[in-house]
């Protein structure tokens, strides 16, 4: 197996005394783990950051064999991780790839809405410039590994005006008239989420909230201890940014 693409860094695991084991997403090839030789050295630890982009080549005699992987650095987003709300974020969406991808699938649409978050967490550190892009990600997640919301309609009535919550059961939209007495039941639908545009602080709030009860049941059963941790983390420092 010889493989050589541009790919987002997702996470780095120390493998042996000098070692480490990258996992990172290309468009063409989806997730690609490899181990890099001297991957917690000085020289290489800025290269292999989560967030960084870098060319990297692969290399494994078959395709049961975990891959040799050399890396050179084609952008560096590691200044942000000096910025606590960023560097979260960064720790979240990243980790989050990491754990629910297959290796070796394709998922370009997630690739570039991955390749935006990161984009817009570059350019605008506060949330309020990347909150509903990271939201649009973890619902487009969802949707690509099987798990999609049906916010098209609403499941009681069948109307499509007025949609402004989300059965937590069924992840189906449910409008005003049609949650009457059980909205306490239901999850809030931001408005961003099915009209686009930006958001205030409560909106992406509700949207993480939504993304968030879909992605534990559904994606991260088993294996959320660590990887919700760093969601933790993002949403108290969001919080406290908000306060």
């Amino acid at each position: 197996m010889h493989l050589r693409a541009e790919a987002i860094v997702l996470s780095v695991r120390a493998h042996g005394e000098h070692g480490a084991v990258v996992r990172a997403l290309t468009e063409a090839h989806g997730l690609q783990p490899g181990y890099v030789r001297g991957g917690r050295s000085r020289r290489l630890k800025p290269v292999l950051q989560p967030g960084n982009l870098v060319l990297g080549e692969w290399r494994a005699r078959t395709e049961e064999q975990l891959a040799s992987l050399t890396t050179e650095l084609v952008h560096s987003r590691a200044p942000l991780f000096s910025e606590p709300l960023p560097a979260a974020a960064i720790d979240w969406v990243t980790a989050l790839t990491a754990a629910v991808l297959p290796e070796g699938q394709p998922y370009p649409r997630l690739h570039a809405a991955l390749d935006g978050v990161l984009a817009a967490i570059e350019a605008a550190p506060a949330a309020r410039g990347w909150g509903t892009a990271l939201v649009r990600y973890e619902l487009l997640l969802l949707a690509e590994l099987g798990f999609g919301l049906d916010l098209e309609r609403c499941a009681a009535t069948g109307g499509t005006a007025e949609l402004a919550f989300v059965s937590p059961r069924s992840g189906a939209a449910v409008s005003r008239a049609g949650a009457a007495g059980y909205e306490a039941r239901l999850l809030p639908l931001p408005g961003f989420v099915a009209a686009g545009g930006t958001a205030e602080w409560r909106e992406i709030l509700d949207g993480l909230q939504l993304a968030g009860h879909f992605l534990e049941r559904d994606l991260l059963t088993g294996r959320a201890g660590e990887t919700l941790a760093a969601r933790t983390r993002l949403i108290d420092r969001i919080k406290r940014a908000v306060a």
